[in-house]
């Protein structure tokens, strides 16, 4: 059916109080029953068809329609967000854990373009996200109408796939679409824009009302195995290798890949190193494990890395945060790079053997090659043992500047130490941006996949908290800890009602040092002085007690301990911890804009008058 030029109030005049049923009979037999139904229900359909769940948005004049029919679906849970920035990262949050895309909702003009922050992130972080907004009818398009923006045109930049629905026909295909592009290939942000006339059209829907995918421009066939020439090459490589270094990016978070990873580094007896986004895609507990790289990462990891002889990049877009200098990154190996993208090869740093296709799929080849050919018999035993590397790597460490903590201040690295300690093993952690996310980082001690989300490609001040709320959602019964600092978190408090009203137990640790932390290191070590770096935070345990939180002030080491445990045992409300830290305090090692990752600076040593205990 053709939408007519309505208003909403003649549209829902005209519409049945209960939906008309229809069988149709075919030569065939008899097809699925079809429904007359208008726009607003077939969305709902649709969700329900792809095995939606959970949405988070917030209703708007032009999506009243879809909030309309929402009560007659009660199998699809609707959280209320107090804005719409934060059900883009509350989408990205259950995404990334519940491991199915995260739906959002807004409606038209200002609604739409809050959620293009979110949608930026879950682009760069490569995350399956389905965002619909609501527009004008399709008649005021283009005639500045209250609320108009063109969506479609200001996300092209951020989503794999957007589109502007304008009859009812197009919605099914429209939508089931937008799941197909988000899922496959490389994981991704998906808008749909819905016109209001759209959703108050009628149409007779039956679940085989979307064709099959239809994407001119879009090949995503499922990805054939590498040829056998070219893993025969990555095998012989990795044998020949004296110092090989495994660098396991978000690719092998985001494929799955953890079983894989853990097996090739165990058959060829490697060390590996995380980037930010793959984080727990090894176990942090393993005695291959080095730690974090990059920027801030280990320094033993990032100095491991530039020895290397032979380097696999598994899932790693090799950025400026991951390379340093790129033409000095990793100058001596010959670097596999495996990635699903093919963009991202070649891209920033030259590869050896450049390789697309699906980790997971990559990763079992080479696995299967290992035990088809018996090559670990021809194994030459130092390779094997590889105890010179190791014991060069064990060197490493111990060169590493580390100084022990004073014992009459708050520090925010033991702090955040102490909050993985109590962490139980099959929780999550997330982070906002800035030191406490690089601390964080650092002493991620986890070993359960998809347990360490942070926003890395974008880096979001305010992603933590709302992304905490979506993991939150997907498993209730699971501690779901972000690492807040005291900046990031005010830029996304407000959602703390709905936590409260969801009945969400979120724990939220401020690291609260009074400052734009990050900033004021740069402004310290880079410029010449400190510019608007402070930072008044209100008091988090009145804001609790506001929002019917439970919340702590910690200032001393000696109450850290109790306070962390007092909070992690309560269940039945959501908790802040205001943790008042050392000020000052810098995130090392430490890679100047422009430097290599080997010329790190460490940690400077503290003054001889304060107090000290040993740290580690």
């Amino acid at each position: 059916m053709t939408p007519t030029n309505t208003s909403h109030q003649q549209a829902k005049a005209s519409m049945p109080t209960t939906p008309a049923f229809t069988s149709v009979e075919g030569g065939e037999g008899t097809k699925p029953a079809t429904k007359q139904l208008n726009g607003a229900k077939v969305f709902f359909e649709c969700l329900r068809k792809e095995g939606v769940d959970t949405i988070f948005g917030l209703p708007g004049g032009v999506i009243l329609p879809i909030y309309e029919a929402l009560p007659d679906y009660p199998d699809i849970r609707h959280i209320l967000v107090r804005h719409e920035q934060c059900a883009a990262h509350m989408a990205e949050g259950y995404a990334r854990t519940a491991q199915k895309p995260g739906v959002c909702l807004a409606t038209s003009g200002p609604a739409a373009t809050n959620l293009i922050t979110g949608l930026t992130d879950a682009f760069y972080d490569s995350v399956p996200v389905v965002a619909f907004t609501g527009n004008v009818p399709t008649f005021m398009l283009g005639n500045d109408a209250f609320q108009e923006a063109d969506i479609v045109s200001m996300t092209r930049a951020c989503t794999k796939h957007n589109v502007l629905v304008r009859t009812i026909e197009e919605l099914p295909q429209a939508i089931h679409e937008a799941f197909h592009v988000a899922t496959t290939g490389r994981p991704g942000p998906v808008l749909v824009d819905i016109p209001k006339d759209v959703m108050n059209a009628m149409m007779d829907y039956s679940p085989e009302s979307a064709k099959s995918i239809n994407l001119p421009g879009y090949q995503c066939t499922e990805q054939t195995n590498v040829s056998d020439e070219k893993i025969d090459e990555i095998v012989a490589l990795l044998q020949s290798a004296k110092q090989p270094v495994i660098l396991s990016g978000g690719g092998v978070v985001n494929g799955d890949a953890h079983s894989e990873m853990t097996q090739l580094a165990e058959r060829l007896n490697i060390p590996v190193a995380c980037s930010l986004m793959g984080l727990s895609g090894f176990p942090a507990n393993h005695k291959l494990y080095m730690g974090f790289c990059g920027m801030h990462g280990e320094y033993w990891a990032n100095i491991a890395i530039a020895n290397a002889d032979v380097l696999v990049v598994a899932g790693n877009r090799l950025n400026e945060r991951q390379t340093g200098n790129s033409d000095r990154f990793a100058k001596n190996a010959k670097i596999i790079h495996i990635d699903l993208d093919p963009c991202n090869l070649q891209k920033n740093v030259n590869a050896r053997l450049p390789v697309q296709g699906e980790i997971k799929k990559v990763l079992t080849q080479i696995l299967a090659k290992l035990d088809d050919n018996k090559t670990l018999a021809g194994f030459d035993e130092s390779l094997a043992t590889r105890n010179d590397w190791f014991d060069k790597i064990e060197g490493w460490k111990t060169r590493r500047k580390r100084y022990p903590y004073p014992t009459d201040k708050l520090v925010p690295q033991q702090v955040i130490e102490q909050l993985f300690a109590h962490m139980p093993e099959d929780g999550y952690v997330t982070t906002e941006v800035g030191q406490h996310q690089m601390w964080a980082a650092q002493k991620f001690n986890l070993t359960n996949p998809h347990s360490f989300i942070s926003s890395g490609g974008l880096g979001t001040m305010g992603f933590g908290f709302p992304a905490a709320i979506g993991i939150q959602t997907a498993f209730p019964d699971k501690t779901v800890l972000d690492i807040a600092g005291d900046g990031s978190f005010q830029m996304t408090l407000q959602e703390m009602i709905t936590a409260k009203v969801y009945n969400l137990p979120v724990k939220v640790a401020v690291i609260n040092n009074s400052r734009l932390g990050m900033i004021r290191q740069w402004q310290g070590k880079m410029f010449n002085r400190e510019s608007e770096a402070e930072m008044i935070s209100p008091d988090y345990v009145k804001l609790a007690e506001a929002y019917g939180w439970k919340g702590f002030v910690v200032s001393h080491p000696s109450e850290m301990d109790a306070v962390i445990k007092e909070a992690f045992a309560i269940q039945d409300c959501p908790v802040i911890i205001d943790f008042r830290v050392e000020p000052n305090a810098d995130v090392y090692p430490w890679v100047p804009a422009g430097g290599a990752n080997e010329d790190m600076l460490e940690e400077e040593a503290p003054s001889s008058s304060q107090t000290m205990q040993q740290a580690e």
